[in-house]
């Protein structure tokens, strides 16, 4: 639908109303989504994606950073989204260059004041442990449950290779429930190196399938290069061995060649093999993460659940970006950004209150699904002659009006036509 330019810029002009009054407004929302729903504000989930920018972007917040959306050209800012029982109660806007652990501090002030929470447990990915980050949550007297970064820490991969004892079943998710096989995902406490801190070793047999067939693909891209610059060193066509060894520095830069395979050079011979020491490592984080917490009561299998829920965070930015239209960003001006953002994290907001009533009426659909199926369902102005309109809507499809009940709507009388000139809100 063409739109005019001045009703466009109306249109743009509220949002930078919206945004002037975008603290209150998620204050407000948290305390009626608190009330309604008996919100467990003691479990907070966080996580951040990335959008990128068509065009230059605002120099203030339009940075190139690493992109979750595979358009490291472009430049981008950062969103994070905070979750509390499934809902986002706030999210926030930075700079694209910025790194993931350097947005906590400010995301806990936010909790701390605007929304008054005293204690939280922080759940948050690996992206966002750092000694200063976990050293706040204690000064503020918050818990966490984080994930460590395997490949950071050498300390991880020795409480991988500690993990000797008795492993623990965890229930099985709805998902896997309805697979032919069900995957099993199993933990074990660990003896930690700190007093106080607590670590689980789990491993997950989906996560070991699909890592090991990942490394397997890495392989024999790697392998088939090796070959291939064997064969060129065999025939005489590279000799000096300080090309080769570069040579063979930018094959096992690729595709982390440098995790599988070592090399060596004698004698005018080139050899390549399994490295004795990165890859039986590679094979052994195969299936395997890493939790830590303090949390004194917590159990190992609640600790992967937990942990686990930071998938619905996932979810949430493939609805922000894919069915909200979250990306790509056209504004130029960092407060015009913001407030696309807003709109879109509002959108977000009725999606998830959407799926929240499918579900509470039983009804087995996404509310992607479900805005899918209302499409049948369509305003039509009928032309009766004369110069006059009759406007009526659709009756749709008969899973259109089980979604509808689902959601409370019943009043299917047709929007009033705006009269020439009028700007609709």
């Amino acid at each position: 639908m063409r739109v005019a330019l001045r009703q466009l810029k109306g249109w743009y002009r509220t949002l930078d109303q919206l945004l002037e009054r975008k603290a209150e407004i998620e204050y407000a929302l948290f305390l009626t989504l608190r009330d309604l729903f008996s919100l467990k504000v003691d479990l907070v989930f966080y996580d951040l994606t990335s959008t990128y920018f068509e065009g230059r972007g605002p120099p203030g917040i339009g940075a190139n950073g690493h992109s979750r959306d595979g358009k490291p050209r472009n430049p981008q800012v950062l969103v994070g989204l905070v979750l509390v029982d499934g809902w986002p109660i706030a999210h926030h806007v930075f700079a694209g260059n910025r790194r993931d652990a350097k947005t906590v501090p400010d995301v806990l002030r936010d909790l701390e004041e605007r929304f008054g929470l005293k204690r939280v447990v922080f759940v948050g990915d690996r992206g966002m442990v750092t000694s200063h980050n976990l050293d706040d949550l204690r000064a503020h007297g918050h818990g966490y449950i984080v994930g460590r970064n395997r490949r950071r820490s050498g300390e991880v991969f020795d409480y991988i290779q500690s993990a000797t004892g008795p492993w623990i079943q965890c229930p099985v998710g709805m998902t896997a429930r309805e697979k032919a096989s069900s995957p099993k995902t199993l933990v074990q406490e660990v003896l930690s190196n700190q007093p106080g801190v607590r670590v689980f070793v789990a491993h997950s047999e989906e996560r070991q399938t699909f890592e090991r067939a990942h490394r397997i693909k890495a392989m024999e891209r790697v392998r088939a290069r090796l070959e291939k610059l064997q064969s060129r060193i065999a025939n005489g066509q590279l000799k000096a061995a300080e090309k080769v060894g570069a040579a063979a520095a930018r094959v096992l830069a690729r595709n982390h060649g440098h995790r599988y395979y070592g090399w060596s050079y004698e004698e005018g011979v080139f050899r390549f093999f399994e490295h004795p020491v990165h890859f039986a490592r590679e094979q052994a984080y195969e299936g395997k993460y890493v939790i830590q917490t303090e949390e004194p009561d917590l159990s190992a299998v609640d600790a992967v659940r937990l942990y686990k829920e930071l998938s619905e965070v996932e979810r949430c930015f493939a609805n922000l970006k894919d069915v909200i239209d979250l990306r790509p960003v056209y504004h130029q001006t960092e407060d015009r950004v913001e407030a696309h953002i807003f709109v879109a994290a509002l959108a977000f907001l009725i999606h998830r209150a959407i799926e929240k009533k499918l579900k509470a009426a039983r009804l087995d659909l996404s509310a992607t699904e479900a805005l899918s199926i209302l499409k049948s369902i369509r305003v039509v102005d009928i032309d009766l002659g004369n110069g006059t309109t009759k406007r009526s809507v659709t009756a749709g499809t008969q899973r259109a009006a089980a979604v509808l009940r689902a959601i409370g709507i019943t009043d299917r009388d047709p929007p009033i036509p705006p009269t020439p000139g009028e700007t609709v809100m």
